[in-house]
C-alpha cells in the first residue's frame, strides 16, 4: 500500500506540473464560413433583388453621419439576414437566433463573418430593433413583394382575410385589478375566506376558484402589468391565456401576404375592417404601379367571423365583392330589413353561394391557413418572446416577409426552405439506400452457390446485378450488361 500511495502522488504531481503550451493558428489557414446550398440561394436570391443597397437606402436615417465613440452599430442588412435565419430554423426569441448564428459556419458564412468575427449579440438585436421604425419593416415587407411581382407571384385581385392566435409574453398569475391593483389569487382568496374556506389552504382555493358561481375574467377589470397589452382569450388549444391576434391578408391567386398585423386579443374582426382592406389595397398599389387601382382588390374572402352588415356595406359601396358567409342569414331573411340593406344581403349571399364564390373560398383555407402554419408554428411565432404590439408588430411583419421570400425561392429553385432543403438531401440518401438493398435482395434471393466463384485471379466471373435483377450464370456471360 505505502508503494502504491507514492506512485499515485509522483503521478498527481507530474499531472499539475505538466501544462500544455498555448497553440497558436494562422487566421489564414481556418476553415472559411461557407453557406449551404440553401442559404447560397438565398443570398444569390438577395443579390438579384438588390436587396442590401436598398435596405441601406431605407435605414440611412436611422443611423449617424459620423460615429461619435462607443461601439459600432449593426450593419441592418445582417439584422434582417438574422431574422430570416429564425424563420427558417424555427427559433423562437432573439437569443436563440444570435446563439445559432455565433454557432454554425454557414450561417456565419450568410452573414458575411468569419470564424475569428463575433456574430451580433441578442442585446444588440433589441438595440436596433428598437431603432429602426415599423415604416422600415414595412418597406422592406413592400421590397420582398415588388420580387415577387416581378417573378408574377402577385396579382392583388382577390384577398383573403383571417387571423390566429399568439400566445402573449404574459402569464394570468401575475393579474392584477385595474381599480383596486389586487392580485387576481388576493382577491381569490379574499372570496374564500368569505365563503368559509381557509385561505391558506391553495388546493381548497383553485377548487373554489374553478366551481364558484360567476366565475368571469374580464379585460375590462383585469390587465397584466408587465404587458398591458395583451388580453385574456382562448388559445388554439382552447386554454385561456394572454393572447395577441395576428392578422393576414392574403393574395388568393398566388398565396402571397399582402398585409400582415398583430391585433389586439380581444379586437373584434369586423373591426375597422374597410379600413385595413383598403390599406392592403393601398400596399398593392405600391408595389404595382403599373396596375390600374380600379383592378386591384375586386373580392374580398373571409370566414363568417368577418360578416358585419354595416361593413358588408360598405366595402360593396368601394366595388368590391364580399365572399364572406353569414352566420344569420335565415334570421336575417325574416326580419325587416330596407331594400338597401336587402340588396347588399342579396350580393353576399349569391357571391357566396356561387361557383366562384366557392372557389375562392377554398383557397382562402388553402393560403391561409398555410401562412399561419408557416409563421407561428414553423416559424417560431406562436408564442411570443417580445412584449408590446409595436415590436411584435416589426417582428411578425418581417416574418411574413420572410414567408413570401420562401415562396419565391420555391418559384425559382424548388426550394423554400431550410427543412425542405435537408429533406431533398435526405430523399437523396434514402434514395441510394434503396438501390443498395434492392441490389442485395437480387443477390440473395438467387441460389448463390461459391464453388462457381474462382475469385479475382481466375477467368470466371459473376455479374450480380442487371437490368431484371436476375443473378446470371458465370458460364454463360452476355455480351454487356447494364447496371
Amino acid at each position: 500500500m505505502p508503494l502504491v500511495n507514492i506512485k499515485l502522488g509522483m503521478f498527481a504531481r507530474r499531472r499539475k506540473q505538466e501544462k500544455q503550451s498555448e497553440l497558436w493558428v494562422v487566421a489564414s489557414r481556418l476553415p472559411k464560413a461557407t453557406p449551404s446550398r440553401f442559404y447560397e440561394l438565398v443570398e444569390g436570391t438577395l443579390q438579384e433583388m438588390e436587396f442590401a443597397t436598398k435596405v441601406w437606402e431605407m435605414c440611412g436615417p436611422a443611423y449617424a453621419a459620423e460615429a461619435k465613440g462607443g461601439r459600432p452599430g449593426i450593419d441592418p442588412v445582417v439584422y434582417l439576414k438574422m431574422l430570416m435565419v429564425g424563420f427558417f430554423e424555427d427559433l423562437p426569441s432573439e437569443r436563440a437566433i444570435a446563439s445559432r448564428c455565433a454557432d454554425s459556419l454557414s450561417v456565419r458564412g450568410f452573414l458575411g463573418y468569419d470564424l475569428c468575427e463575433a456574430t451580433p449579440d441578442h442585446s444588440s438585436l433589441s438595440v436596433i430593433r428598437q431603432r429602426l421604425g415599423v415604416e422600415i419593416y414595412q418597406s422592406v415587407f413592400e421590397l420582398i413583394l415588388e420580387a415577387l411581382r416581378a417573378h408574377g407571384l402577385l396579382k392583388g385581385k382577390h384577398l383573403g382575410i383571417d387571423s390566429s392566435v399568439l400566445e402573449a409574453n404574459a402569464s394570468l398569475r401575475s393579474l392584477i385589478h385595474r381599480n383596486t391593483e389586487e392580485s387576481y389569487w388576493e382577491y381569490v382568496r379574499r372570496l374564500a375566506a368569505e365563503a368559509g374556506i381557509d385561505p391558506q389552504d391553495e388546493n381548497a382555493v383553485r377548487h373554489f376558484d374553478k366551481k364558484r358561481p360567476g366565475r368571469k375574467t374580464s379585460n375590462q377589470e383585469w390587465v397584466n402589468p408587465h404587458e398591458p397589452e395583451a388580453r385574456i382569450g382562448k388559445t388554439k388549444n382552447g386554454v385561456t391565456d394572454m393572447i395577441y391576434k395576428p392578422e393576414h391578408v392574403v393574395d388568393l391567386e398566388t398565396g402571397a401576404i399582402v398585409g400582415a398585423e398583430v391585433r389586439a386579443g380581444d379586437a373584434a374582426d369586423t373591426e375597422q375592417l374597410p379600413e385595413r382592406l383598403v390599406e392592403a389595397g393601398v400596399t398593392c398599389a405600391r408595389v404595382m404601379p403599373e396596375v390600374a387601382v380600379e383592378k386591384l382588390v375586386q373580392s374580398v374572402t373571409g370566414d363568417k367571423g368577418y360578416f358585419a352588415q354595416a361593413e358588408m356595406a360598405e366595402l360593396q359601396a368601394l366595388g368590391i365583392r364580399t365572399v364572406v358567409s353569414d352566420p344569420q342569414a335565415a334570421q336575417r331573411r325574416r326580419d325587416k330589413r330596407s331594400k338597401e340593406e336587402r340588396a347588399v344581403l342579396d350580393r353576399a349571399h349569391r357571391a357566396v353561394g356561387s361557383e366562384s364564390g366557392k372557389q375562392l373560398l377554398r383557397r382562402r383555407g388553402q393560403h391561409l391557413e398555410r401562412s399561419f402554419e408557416h409563421i407561428l408554428d414553423e416559424g417560431g411565432m406562436r408564442r411570443a418572446t417580445l412584449r408590446g404590439r409595436e415590436n411584435l408588430n416589426k417582428r411578425h411583419k418581417l416574418a411574413a416577409a420572410c414567408y413570401n421570400l420562401s415562396q419565391l425561392l420555391r418559384c425559382l429553385h424548388g426550394i423554400g426552405t431550410s427543412r425542405q432543403w435537408l429533406a431533398t438531401k435526405k430523399s437523396q440518401i434514402e434514395a441510394i439506400c434503396d438501390c443498395l438493398r434492392l441490389f442485395l435482395h437480387a443477390l440473395l434471393s438467387q441460389s448463390f452457390h461459391p464453388a462457381s466463384f474462382r475469385g479475382p485471379c481466375q477467368s470466371s466471373w459473376l455479374i450480380v446485378a442487371s437490368q431484371d435483377h436476375q443473378l446470371l450464370c458465370p458460364e454463360n456471360p452476355p455480351s454487356s450488361t447494364v447496371c
